[in-house]
C-alpha cells in the first residue's frame, strides 16, 4: 500500500515520503496514530499545498529576521550604570537591560536571544550576539557608561 508519511517513522521514511508498505502495517500502526494517509491524489495534493504554504511562511519570516539583523547591527546601544571606583558597575548588565534598551529604540525581543558570553561588570564598548532565526545572528554593539 502506498502512503504520504505525515511525520518521519524510523526505518521507514521521513516526513512528506510516499513510501510503499505492507497493507497491515499501514491500516494497524501508521494510519490510526496519524503518521500516515493513504497516499490518493486528494492528500497528495493537500500535503502539496500545505507544504508551499509553510515554505512560504518560512520564507518571510526569514526576510523579516534578516531586515531586523541591519536594523539591529546598524545601531550602538548606550546603557548608563551606576559605577563604583575603577569603572566598575554595581551588579552587572544581563540580557534583560540589553533587550529594554532595545524597546526604547522601538525593537522588540524576547531576552532569551540575546546571548552574553559573560556578565559585564565593568565600563566599556561590548558585543553580544542576537538569535533571530535558527542560522540567523546579529551583533549588538553595547557601551556602558557611567550615570549621571
Amino acid at each position: 500500500m502506498k502512503v504520504l508519511l505525515q511525520s518521519d517513522v524510523e526505518s521507514v521514511g521521513k516526513a512528506g515520503e510516499i513510501v510503499n508498505v505492507k497493507d497491515g502495517f499501514a491500516r494497524n500502526y501508521l494510519i490510526p496514530r496519524k503518521l500516515a494517509v493513504v497516499a490518493d491524489e486528494k492528500n497528495v495534493r493537500v500535503f502539496q499545498h500545505l507544504k508551499r504554504q509553510t515554505e512560504d511562511r518560512i520564507r518571510k519570516q526569514r526576510k523579516a529576521a534578516e531586515a531586523l539583523k541591519e536594523k539591529i547591527e546598524s545601531l550602538t546601544l548606550t546603557i548608563p550604570c551606576k559605577v563604583g571606583e575603577e569603572g566598575k558597575l554595581f551588579g552587572s548588565v544581563t540580557n534583560i537591560q540589553i533587550a529594554e534598551a532595545l524597546k526604547s529604540k522601538g525593537i522588540e525581543l524576547d531576552r532569551k536571544k540575546i546571548i552574553l558570553e559573560k556578565p559585564i561588570k565593568v565600563l566599556g564598548d561590548y558585543e553580544a550576539l542576537v538569535k533571530l532565526e535558527s542560522d540567523i545572528t546579529a551583533k549588538i554593539k553595547i557601551s556602558l557608561v557611567k550615570e549621571e
